[in-house]
């Protein structure tokens, strides 16, 4: 039953009015707040995703083996959760590879099921893309491969299989893909991988009886599945041994639905130093940063010798009436901070970081307009053999993007970094002024998004755009663009999307 349904049934308006149909909501709706501050045992070490093992073959490519696989993992006394994950039970290792080089994968597929690994936020051909279109049956192998062509930046990599996305990811099908270049190893940021520069997958999930994943909706939700315990990666409660002064944490939100406004248990000030696509031009100083799914943000924490303080996710000021249900009145402590009595004082947070996003002055090849709405983009659902339109390469595109039903939704365009020139006519807040791939979308506000298109045409094999809220992606709000060379027109789908 799709949502708007769904709402009607129980007596929801959908305008954002509440129409309780009996005191049993209203005791479930009173109930739906969470908060753990002071509830969480931090009792295990964060553990660090391992750094995939690669090789450098013969034409100097560095080449990754990937695993997807079923197993049973550990979060909790008593049973074992049945998971996927990647060269291991949950999630998967940290994917590293520097700017200019070639990499390749070999992804074979362990599970019973057709999956697929998509590289977000990568710049690549769309036949590498790890969309719905090279899903990888059960029991092959696909051989993706690409040069990296784009600044350093924080990336990751998930399901996308039409239809499933949600359900691959819940499972636990994850990973960082960190893209180092020149300047970022020049950096005297934060930099020792799993000391002063920490990896932190985020990711909501409920568990029934027998801690078997349970995907739950609220009743009355909007978004998709919430989960009442929060896992660093992979872990409930986890502790950092903080032995420097200034540690950098490469935040994703890695959940299926949950909006994360992270900030810390002393309200102190951190510094966002990265958003998606990269490094901002300069650091920007706040106490509170919100995530949408999909999103990722670098920043960077100063320490003080033998405290101890919580990264906590505190109450969204978006949601609406609903919101409560899904999650945006929530308080979550998330891990802990600890302090050694001696710190190490080696980093520092350069006052000028990156080069900013330079497209509000280009020449626009064309203007297109995005409404979602109902499940759909412009009133059409994803259809795979369908291709929405095709861009020129080598220019310009600003797409205004709208939220037009109420419920919160996001926006992620695969192959290109984008600027956001605008909202609602306005000046974007701070942390919306860095290169990104993905953007919350406030309800009824317009974006102005900037992108530029370069190389990798194909005017067969498309690349994706949708909202990033899992459910909303696989109930159709999703459509599916080429870029075109010069001459070449929009072309049709193949029939077959397998590899092996």
């Amino acid at each position: 039953m799709k949502r708007r349904t769904a709402l009607k049934t129980l007596g929801f308006g959908i305008g954002g009015a509440v129409v309780l149909t009996g005191g049993g909501y209203g005791v479930y709706y009173a109930a739906a707040k969470q908060d753990t501050v002071g509830k969480v045992t931090f009792d295990k070490a964060l553990s660090i995703p391992p750094p995939a093992e690669s090789k450098v073959d013969s034409t100097g490519a560095r080449v990754f083996t990937l695993g997807i696989r079923s197993g049973r993992t550990r979060f909790k006394a008593g049973s074992t959760t049945r998971t996927w994950g990647v060269n291991g039970t949950y999630l998967g290792p940290t994917i590293r590879a520097r700017r200019g080089e070639r990499v390749e994968f070999a992804v074979h597929n362990g599970l019973d099921q057709e999956t697929s690994l998509h590289w977000h936020g990568m710049h690549l051909p769309a036949a590498m893309d790890g969309g719905p279109h090279q899903t990888v049956a059960a029991g092959e192998t696909w051989r993706p491969g690409w040069t990296i062509d784009q600044p350093a930046a924080s990336l990751w990599y998930h399901p996308h299989v039409h239809g499933s996305t949600a359900d691959h990811m819940y499972r636990g099908l994850a990973g960082l893909f960190i893209v180092d270049d020149e300047d970022s190893e020049a950096s005297k940021l934060p930099s020792e991988y799993g000391v002063d520069d920490l990896p932190m997958i985020v990711q909501d999930r409920a568990f029934d009886g027998d801690n078997q994943f349970e995907e739950r909706v609220p009743l009355g939700g909007s978004l998709g599945v919430i989960g009442d315990e929060v896992l660093v990666n992979g872990a409930i409660g986890p502790y950092v041994d903080v032995t420097t002064g200034l540690v950098r944490l490469r935040l994703l939100n890695g959940s299926n639905a949950r909006l994360y406004n992270f900030g810390f248990s002393d309200d102190r000030t951190f510094s966002l130093v990265a958003t998606d696509g990269g490094l901002l031009a300069r650091p920007w100083n706040t106490e509170r940063l919100s995530l949408s799914p999909g999103e990722r943000a670098e920043i960077v924490v100063a320490f003080k010798p033998g405290e101890r303080v919580e990264l906590r996710s505190y109450p969204s000021a978006y949601g609406g009436t609903l919101g409560r249900v899904d999650g945006f009145d929530d308080r979550l402590d998330i891990c802990q901070f600890r302090a050694a009595a001696t710190l190490s004082d080696g980093a520092d947070i350069p006052a000028s970081l990156g080069v900013a996003p330079d497209l509000a002055g280009e020449e626009v090849a064309r203007e297109r307009s995005f409404v979602l709405a109902s499940d759909r983009i412009n009133s059409r659902s994803m259809a795979m053999d369908r291709i929405d339109f095709g861009v020129r390469e080598g220019t310009v595109e600003v797409w205004d993007v709208v939220n037009d039903n109420g419920f919160l939704h996001n926006f992620h365009v695969h192959d290109v970094r984008f600027q956001v020139l605008a909202v609602d006519g306005g000046k974007p807040e701070p942390h919306l002024r860095g290169w990104k791939d993905t953007v919350l979308l406030a309800p009824g506000k317009h974006y102005r998004l900037a992108m530029r298109f370069h190389g990798h045409t194909d005017p067969n094999t498309p690349y994706m755009y949708h909202c990033h809220l899992l459910q909303h992606e696989d109930n159709g709000m999703m459509g599916q663009f080429v870029v075109l060379g010069e001459g070449e027109k929009v072309g049709a789908v193949p029939q077959s999307h397998h590899h092996s």
